[in-house]
């Protein structure tokens, strides 16, 4: 019988996508909860039945889950410290503060 292999690919692609995203207010938390709940029903999957599966693209789904864990609480970090600046200094206080940064940037 051959042994199937996981393939972390997705993981590391929405991992990625979902670190982009972080600059967004932390959003990317979306997408890197996708892909660790992915990684970890397909290692959840391979762990009930570890003969049926190649143990390198175990290894390899392991590392995905670990990298889309810390995109995860790097983005839920992210998102406290955006909604605290909303609630300390006020929403139309961060968009005059982006709009003069906006017309520094212009004027160089």
């Amino acid at each position: 019988m051959e042994t199937q292999k996981l393939n972390p690919t997705v993981v590391y692609i929405l991992a990625i996508f979902s670190l982009l995203c972080c600059c967004f207010g932390g959003f990317g938390f979306i997408l890197s909860g996708i892909a660790f709940f992915i990684a970890n029903s397909k290692l959840n999957e391979a762990e009930a039945n570890p003969e049926n599966f190649d143990p390198q693209s175990m290894k390899a789904m392991n590392t995905a889950k670990m990298i889309a864990l810390a995109i995860l609480v790097i983005n839920i970090l992210y998102l406290i410290y955006t909604l605290y600046r909303i609630y300390t200094i006020g929403w139309d206080e961060i968009m005059e503060q982006s709009t003069i940064m906006m017309e520094q940037w212009q004027q160089t």
